[in-house]
């Protein structure tokens, strides 16, 4: 990764961890992501911005595997998501194969714009919700 990356990847991520994600999880209409942390076993909860298709939620991570919830993710996939503010649980699914870029353009514009400025490292995820 280059250092301009690496400063990109550090002034969002401090950005967001202090000033944005607690704002937004506040925020009764903000999409939110539950994982449990893959060291401490708690829950970790982080604001997020996609769509529901049917029985699936789909999303872009801006860090791909450098963001906290993709590796928590990798060592359980057990999820919950909040959408208009009812918690569904549902395993999440790394799609490395599948084109972030492309996949944005289906999402909504205000948080796809967002992340394709500040992203460096997009990956797909899907979660398939539970009933």
């Amino acid at each position: 990764m280059t250092d301009m990356r690496r400063m990109k990847h550090r002034i969002v991520t401090g950005f967001q961890r202090h000033v944005a994600n607690p704002l937004n999880r506040k925020r009764s209409a903000q999409q939110l992501l539950e994982t449990t942390g893959r060291v401490s076993g708690v829950p970790r909860v982080v604001p997020v911005g996609g769509r529901r298709t049917g029985n699936e939620f789909w999303f872009v991570s801006e860090f791909g595997d450098r963001s906290d919830y993709v590796r928590n993710i990798r060592a359980d996939n057990r999820v919950r998501v909040r959408l208009r503010g009812e918690w569904l649980p549902g395993t999440a699914h790394l799609l490395p194969d599948d084109d972030p870029v492309r996949r944005l353009s289906s999402l909504p514009r205000g948080n796809s714009a967002a992340v394709r400025v500040m992203g460096t490292d997009l990956l797909t995820i899907r979660v398939d919700l539970d009933g």
